[in-house]
């Protein structure tokens, strides 16, 4: 089973505790921040990850760490139980996946949206709001800029991709030409 297959197990049982047990977004607030420790930290992270360390040694460690840092008890159950286990390798993917499922839960959607040029903070708004009314949810807008676009934009939503973008509709019209040669 892959790691990010077996990290959506642990983060879906993560989720479905916290839901019951404590916060869903402080825990995943917590989770990053522990993520987030363990990478910027390269001894702390090749401990961790290193198969020739005993489990009970890196339980001890994820004990002290989540002691200092007050996780939330299901964080903290998960990451000894993961410690146990010897799967510490998949915190980066437990991370994402369950940032994922959060944002699923408070039924916000993330939109990346690609421009020809920066776009100014109205315009930026007002496609941030025309998207909520498009899709029912609270939308997280993340702007980038490719000038090969040349006008227009692409906008991905979870899994689609909308292509509205000059340099496409300009291929399409190559396309065609060359049809009808």
């Amino acid at each position: 089973m892959s790691s990010r297959a077996s990290a959506a197990r642990y983060a879906r049982a993560l989720m479905d505790v916290a839901i019951k047990e404590a916060d869903p977004v402080r825990v995943g607030e917590q989770l990053a921040s522990f993520a987030t420790l363990v990478s910027e930290h390269a001894a702390l992270a090749d401990t961790l990850k290193n198969p020739g360390i005993p489990a009970a040694a890196k339980r001890k460690i994820v004990e002290e760490l989540a002691g200092r840092l007050s996780l939330a008890s299901p964080l903290s159950k998960l990451l000894l139980m993961l410690a146990d286990r010897d799967r510490l390798t998949i915190l980066p993917d437990l991370n994402d996946v369950y940032q994922e499922q959060l944002r699923d839960h408070q039924r916000i959607l993330q939109a990346e949206v690609t421009t020809a040029t920066a776009l100014d903070a109205a315009p930026a708004e007002a496609l941030r709001k025309r998207l909520q009314d498009l899709t029912g949810r609270q939308v997280l807008l993340t702007a980038k800029v490719d000038p090969a676009l040349i006008g227009g934009l692409v906008a991905r939503i979870g899994g689609t991709v909308y292509d509205g973008s000059v340099s496409t509709r300009l291929a399409k019209v190559r396309e065609r030409l060359l049809q009808d040669r």
